[in-house]
């Protein structure tokens, strides 16, 4: 059998990996305990059904042809004890800031029981690159009513909605979901030109593909140029460079809940899209969380916003791999009317809307497809040394169905979503809805942002002073 090679794109993910900036996609989920022994029989169940899941058994290796590209092969010692892991709870809640110790053998978190405290040294170290690339992680919650799930996800394994799909297969299966509406094909296929003179009638049609490739490849690069440089850009938003040969990196994570009714009376109010709001909020709690910590507002258009946005057709089984484009969009911190920064970032997305995922500076990962994996390989350290250059923060936003998941009969209350850090930048945001609460996961270097949760503090603020403006 063929092997299966990385796409593109997912082998652009896995080259340009440091110990320093791990490039996997996290999810925290919060469950409620029907008992003190509800974490531990959530990690048995864990254990026991990513051994079916022929996706979690798959590890990545280099292949010899064609030069620097990587495959997936199934893992011939795959080991559940190797990806899940049960968080020891009682060192955890020890006194003092020693860290605890898991059942994988690592440093756990300090003493805090927070699971979101614990979430940050996870997020931190990276994946074992000779594994499947995946782990979750079972932790006592903060109180005994609770605990939490965090997993990890490699980029080059999923996006965004194809983690979830794994995550999702791993919980209690609920009810089937009802059959979609049968699509009618052609009444008969049409069969594909033969002979001698086929491959010559379609040379023009491959040709001109080529062109179009390479004029779209044009056309994204010219819009990165004229986005311009990172000028103007707070100092918070800007990590200190690792040194040669540094190791793991910090991080800290921070959640918060917020109403979604709350925020669809802001979409009434002003318009635009729920996203909008979302996106909107973020530059509003910047403003603040920059005012709090007495640095200087910044002048001008404001940061750069990458928003990632899916490829996948609507309706489009999730899959794995990555299928991915995204919009470039300005930050308007330096507006101090909520109303007015919602119809700035609403603008900005429209614009980008009518161009399409295809087009702008927010398109930088189309540019994978056109590179040789051996450029990969070669050059997946300056890639990822250019994020720097390409944007000034991560914000992404991960769709949830309206269901309701459970692990054991332990229902999930809340799920955070978790983005990587590229290199160079401080903080990255991501957001989810599930059953009713709009959750924003916040993932920091902890170096450069000591005070996330203050950070945490200025969304709840923003929020509650923008329903005010609209009530």
């Amino acid at each position: 059998m063929a092997p299966e090679h990385l796409s593109p794109l997912d082998l652009a993910f896995w080259r340009i990996e440091s110990a320093a900036h791990p490039m996997h996609l996290g999810a925290l989920a919060v469950l409620s305990a029907d008992g003190p022994d509800a974490a531990a029989r959530a990690a048995a169940l864990l254990a026991e059904r990513c051994a079916g899941l022929p996706g979690l058994r798959r590890r990545i290796r280099d292949v010899l042809l064609p030069v620097g590209a990587a495959a997936w092969s199934p893992d011939p010692d795959f080991d559940p004890a190797r990806h899940v892991f049960l968080v020891d709870s009682a060192a955890r809640a020890g006194a003092g800031a020693g860290a605890g110790v898991g059942a994988d053998g690592h440093a756990g978190a300090t003493g805090a029981a927070d699971p979101r405290a614990a979430a940050g040294p996870l997020m931190a170290r990276p994946l074992d690159r000779t594994r499947p690339p995946w782990e979750a992680h079972v932790l006592a919650g903060a109180g005994p009513d609770s605990f939490a799930v965090l997993f990890k996800f490699h980029h080059a394994l999923a996006d965004g909605l194809g983690a979830l799909a794994l995550a999702a297969g791993l919980f209690d299966r609920g009810p089937a979901a009802a059959p979609g509406p049968a699509v009618r094909g052609p009444a008969r296929p049409v069969p594909a030109p033969r002979g001698p003179g086929a491959a010559l009638r379609r040379l023009p049609g491959v040709l001109a593909s080529r062109v179009q490739d390479l004029g779209q490849a044009l056309e994204i690069g010219a819009a990165v140029a004229r986005a311009g440089l990172p000028l103007g850009v707070p100092d918070a938003l800007v990590a200190a460079e690792p040194g040669p040969g540094a190791g793991a990196g910090t991080r800290t994570v921070a959640g918060l809940a917020l109403d979604l009714d709350e925020v669809n009376l802001i979409r009434k109010a002003a318009g635009g899209t729920v996203n909008d709001v979302l996106i909107a909020l973020v530059a509003g709690a910047l403003r603040r969380w920059l005012a709090e910590r007495g640095d200087p507002l910044p002048r001008g258009a404001g940061p750069r916003a990458l928003i990632p946005v899916s490829r996948r057709r609507p309706g489009a089984a999730p899959g794995a791999g990555n299928r991915l484009s995204g919009y470039l969009l300005r930050l308007p911190l330096a507006e101090g009317d909520p109303l007015r920064r919602l119809y700035a970032v609403r603008t900005g997305m429209d614009r980008n809307k009518e161009a399409g995922p295809a087009r702008g500076a927010g398109a930088v990962a189309l540019l994978a497809d056109h590179v040789h994996p051996l450029g990969h390989r070669l050059g997946g350290p300056l890639v990822a040394q250019a994020a720097r250059l390409l944007y000034d923060i991560l914000v992404t936003s991960v769709p949830l169905p309206g269901l309701t998941f459970t692990l054991g009969g332990s229902t999930v209350r809340e799920v955070y979503p978790l983005a990587p850090l590229a290199r160079g930048q401080s903080l990255a945001i991501a957001v989810s809805t599930y059953k009713g609460t709009v959750h924003y996961g916040l993932v920091a270097d902890a170096a450069a942002v000591p005070d996330l949760a203050a950070l945490a503090g200025a969304l709840r603020a923003e929020l509650d002073a923008f329903v005010r403006e609209v009530s």
